[in-house]
């Protein structure tokens, strides 16, 4: 076991989880000038997933610090500070409830539309 939590691997992936991915997949919808329904459900359920993965993270490396013989990763991981911690993940899945809502509604809303239409040519028939 290394000294301190901050070198291990679920601590770069935990940054690489909750900070590049997001940026990336931010940047990405920003890049593209239309994107699909699908792309867009697929991003709300990725943030949602990484979430969830970003709390299960959390929670893993607040158990190895409380075994780490380092005081800072206590501080860090295992004190009230690490509810901070959490507000980014519950932040991503708002956003990504959001979205996957959003696209639910869009979705229902068009098809409502086509029942109308369908309708009224049914009676106008």
């Amino acid at each position: 076991m290394q000294n301190s939590v901050f070198l291990e691997d679920e601590f770069f992936l935990l940054l690489v989880i909750s900070i590049i991915v997001p940026v990336g997949m931010y940047g990405y919808m920003m890049w593209k000038r239309s994107i699909s329904r699908k792309t867009v459900l697929l991003f709300g359920a990725m943030l949602i997933a990484i979430a969830g993965v970003t709390i299960f993270l959390l929670q893993h490396l607040a158990d190895m610090a409380k075994a780490s013989p380092s005081v800072l990763d206590d501080r860090f991981f295992a004190s009230g500070l690490s509810i901070a911690l959490y507000l980014l993940p519950v932040l991503f899945a708002g956003i990504g409830v959001n979205i996957v809502s959003h696209v639910l509604i869009a979705h229902l809303s068009d098809a409502e539309r086509r029942f109308d239409r369908e309708r009224a040519q049914i009676a106008d028939a």
